[in-house]
């Protein structure tokens, strides 16, 4: 084995393995891109776009309903504080560690700069299993994972919000912790997005990620960009994730567009049907108390695995959970015609390449799921002026915005004849370009 083809191979790897480095390898190649057909930018300017300018570690303790102490590890990494303030959720779960919560701030920076809104991109997240965490022992470790991180928060510096293992309960312990500490802070419930309506959350935050997905798929049904999907009446789905954003994907598409959604999965597994599936009753099967909390075992359809539910035919395919699920191998076996990546990462940089050479329309998930950053900056600006807007004006508005960012999108892949993903990349980092040039650099 030649030089050549080891370097290939241990390039491929990081393509399907690492989210950062998948990241920086499409960062690399928009910036000589950029350089080689749009303008020259220079070096420093680079490693200024790329590198995070604050990465934080926390180690602290929690009380277990046992009585017993353990300790957690959490993390918050602010990637881009060209605009401020900085923006990001929050993710409890096992597996994450510092390059995931990095590569997660640089894909929001990403996202704000696609749908061009005054945010820089950051991300949090504590190592620990939710699933397994009783209420309360999650409410002490929320607040004191927010006392360890209040030097960093601020509605003006860096504002947290939902993600993967947290909701609108953990979002207001942490604007609580954050007022208590500040009681003379005047805006203090912009400190964090995501919030109870009570606590001054926005109405449709709850479903922006899955709303804002479907106005860009809308979007391009309508102008006959993706191949034989006329129109999305009766269109078939598959939903790889039945969180958040998966389940108000199917619920959406169902109810709305008349979708027929024949798959769904969970983190257990998956169940697939050419009859369609109703989302609600779904969702009850999977919260009744004498279910094993999953969707497997609902009208006692035959369980899949992950790979044999996202091979299944259908004309959308939606990947709403974690990221590294569809990968190169994956990719060959697809049967979809678009792929809505609802979820961060899920396509991997070489699985991309092929679905893209099979005529598969992938809508990337820098594009795909900035609904959701999109609505918390609708939050953070009703907080400020102390507003609260109806829910039809907030959609409206979220509407507005995707359909631009779709726009844009495609003029910039239509002019410069690359694919979507890498005009989305593009797109984003060239608007970025020119803020850091229109502010110039301190001193």
């Amino acid at each position: 084995m030649n030089v050549s083809t080891i370097s290939k191979q241990t390039y491929e790897i990081k393509e399907e393995l690492d989210f950062l480095q998948r990241t920086k390898i499409e960062f690399t190649e928009a910036i000589q891109f950029i350089n080689s057909e749009i303008r020259s930018v220079e070096r420093g300017v680079i490693k200024f776009l790329e590198q995070p300018f604050r990465q934080s570690t926390v180690r602290f303790p929690v009380r277990m309903d046992d009585g017993s102490i353990e300790i957690f590890t959490g993390f918050r990494v602010q990637h881009s504080r060209l605009c401020e303030p900085t923006k990001g959720g929050i993710r409890y779960a096992p597996d994450i560690d510092l390059n995931l919560i990095t590569a997660l701030a640089f894909d929001m920076t990403l996202k704000c700069r696609v749908v061009d809104i005054p945010f820089g991109g950051a991300k949090g997240g504590v190592c620990c299993d939710p699933k397994r965490m009783s209420r309360a022992e999650l409410d002490r470790l929320t607040r004191r994972y927010t006392y360890e991180i209040l030097h960093v928060i601020g509605p003006d510096s860096d504002v947290p919000a939902p993600d993967v293992g947290t909701g609108e309960r953990e979002m207001g312990i942490i604007f609580d912790t954050y007022r208590m500490f500040n009681p003379r802070c005047t805006c203090a419930s912009a400190v964090v997005t995501g919030k109870p309506l009570n606590l001054g959350g926005s109405p449709g935050r709850d479903q922006a990620t899955a709303w804002g997905g479907i106005y860009a798929l809308e979007e391009a049904v309508k102008r006959r960009h993706i191949r034989d999907l006329p129109s999305l009446e009766d269109a078939t789905v598959i939903i790889q994730g039945f969180g958040n954003a998966g389940y108000n994907a199917a619920k959406i598409l169902y109810e709305d567009y008349g979708c027929r959604i024949v798959g769904i999965s969970d983190s257990k597994g998956g169940i697939y049907t050419k009859d369609g599936l109703n989302p609600e009753k779904v969702l009850d099967h999977k919260n009744n108390i004498s279910t094993e909390k999953s969707v497997i075992g609902y009208g006692g359809l035959q369980e899949l695995n992950s790979k044999q539910l996202l091979t299944k035919p259908c004309d959308i395919l939606i990947p709403a959970a974690k990221e590294t699920q569809i990968v190169g191998e994956i990719s060959k076996e697809i049967k979809a015609s678009v792929i809505l990546d609802l979820a961060n990462g899920p396509t991997t940089n070489l699985a991309h390449r092929i679905l893209f050479d099979k005529g598969v329309y992938v809508l990337p998930d820098i594009l795909a799921n900035a609904g959701g950053v999109t609505v918390s900056y609708f939050e953070w600006l009703q907080n400020r002026a102390g507003e609260n807007w109806e829910l039809s004006v907030v959609r409206e508005k979220l509407r507005k915005k995707m359909v631009s960012a779709y726009t844009n999108v495609v003029e910039t892949a239509t002019k410069h004849d690359i694919d979507l993903r890498k005009a989305a990349f593009v797109f984003a980092i060239s608007k970025a370009i020119d803020i850091l040039l229109g502010r110039g650099v301190f001193p």
